[in-house]
């Protein structure tokens, strides 16, 4: 395992893009100016071994970057997705990158030692080439998550216009404090996907206006089912991720109040339900008193 350091990283600059970095560079902007130092860079070469058998040219960091450094002065990992390779998707490699940091995370957790895991989330989920392997990659990840947020809160960022879907909604949704901005979107199936299945009639998956209002960031805040809504801007996010852990683990997370949501679901008319209604239903009291704090807009 090598390691890159960047002992010179420059300082935030004012209004910098989050959605127009690439996964490197948002591990960097996510951890101490001068921490940032990448495991398993592009260097070593561990690449999908499933891609080239399909035709597909792979990438030297399988579409994952995971850098340690710290946050606030506290040892920290990020795993950060790469969208523009294979639009986020997770596969073997990949997967078992981010797995493994946050298992070492817990392992370090454990041993009395505190490393705060962000999980930048830029994905359509698990990687069709690689089907069953992804998925059972993916499972480990939510499993290291739920493990991990026993001693620490695990914060996840969803920034980026891909959002994040399929399988890895679940672990965001597994997170202890899920950070987005209004072009992030959030959802179990992408609008492409549910235009295929339900057809056109359930969603266009062309109105855009229609699926931010249903699943971008804005809603999602709004529903209580994302934390904190972040201007597109590095420093801003960067001072969310901080407030998280300053926050610290709630009392419940969202993936432990079942019979709350199971109540609110079941309050839900289908027929008449916008996204207003969800706003009203979801959001208050109800959904913060599950989370144990208020949702919260972090403005410039």
């Amino acid at each position: 395992m090598s390691l890159t350091s960047d002992a010179a990283a420059p300082a935030f600059t004012a209004r910098e893009s989050f959605i127009e970095l690439t996964a490197r560079e948002r591990a960097r902007r996510l951890l101490d100016s001068g921490t940032f130092r990448e495991l398993l860079g592009p260097f070593d070469r561990i690449t999908s071994p499933w891609l080239p058998l399909q035709d597909i040219v792979c990438q030297a960091d399988d579409g994952a970057v995971i850098a340690r450094g710290s946050i606030d002065g506290v040892p920290a990992v990020v795993a950060a997705i790469e969208s523009a390779f294979q639009g986020g998707s997770i596969g073997e490699v990949s997967g078992s990158k981010i797995a493994a940091a946050l298992e070492l995370a817990l392992r370090d957790c454990e041993r009395g030692r505190i490393v705060r895991p962000v999980i930048a989330f830029e994905t359509g989920g698990v990687r069709l080439q690689e089907a069953n392997l992804g998925l059972a990659v993916i499972a480990e990840i939510q499993a290291a998550i739920v493990a991990l947020r026993r001693h620490v809160p695990v914060v996840g960022v969803i920034a980026g216009m891909v959002g994040c879907f399929g399988g890895m909604s679940l672990a965001a949704a597994l997170c202890s404090h899920l950070i987005m901005t209004r072009q992030g979107r959030l959802g179990m199936n992408g609008p492409e996907v549910i235009e295929q299945e339900a057809g056109i009639d359930e969603l266009d998956a062309t109105d855009r206006s229609r699926i931010w209002q249903l699943i971008g960031g804005e809603q999602r805040v709004a529903s209580g089912l994302a934390d904190q809504l972040v201007d597109d801007d590095a420093e801003a996010i960067f001072t969310a991720v901080r407030r998280a852990f300053i926050t610290g683990v709630p009392p419940i997370h969202r993936s432990e109040a079942v019979d709350h949501y199971l109540a609110l679901l079941a309050r839900i008319e289908p027929d008449t339900v916008t996204p207003e209604s969800m706003r009203a239903l979801f959001g208050g009291a109800s959904t913060c008193s599950a989370q144990g704090g208020e949702n919260t807009k972090e403005s410039e």
